[in-house]
């Protein structure tokens, strides 16, 4: 019985060849113009330049917040920083205190010109500070 030796086919070893030289190609492309190359490194680092500083401005929102909070603690409260709130936000003013009219357009205050001014124009200077 005649034995018959087949040749290897030629094909397998290049298509394989081919494969791996393809795949090849693709890693190093990766590696040099992918999203995570080397061309891309520099835009990583500008945007993690970005992010710590937007970090560095939201921790010191943060620890501003936090101490504002720690003005609030029951265990420490600061009597005279709760009346100042309390007055400015509700716009009341205590028996004691001393007011100074301000107005508005100028800054400047009206202890001066009280005597000049009519009624009728400190009730609209009262007005417009209120709306404000």
């Amino acid at each position: 019985m005649p034995t018959r030796l087949k040749r290897p086919a030629l094909w397998r070893p290049l298509a394989l060849t081919v494969a791996l030289l393809g795949f090849q190609g693709y890693l190093g492309f990766s590696a040099i113009g992918g999203q995570f190359g080397i061309e891309s490194r520099t835009q990583i680092m500008l945007d993690i330049d970005q992010l710590k500083a937007k970090s560095a401005a939201l921790q010191a929102e943060i620890d501003a917040y936090r101490h504002r909070a720690t003005l609030m603690d029951p265990r420490r409260l600061d009597p005279d920083i709760v009346t100042e709130r309390a007055r400015a936000l509700l716009n009341m003013a205590n028996a004691d205190d001393m007011l100074v009219m301000v107005d508005p357009s100028t800054g400047q205050p009206l202890s001066g010109k009280f005597n000049e001014l009519a009624a009728d124009q400190l009730n609209a200077i009262i007005a417009a500070d209120s709306i404000l």
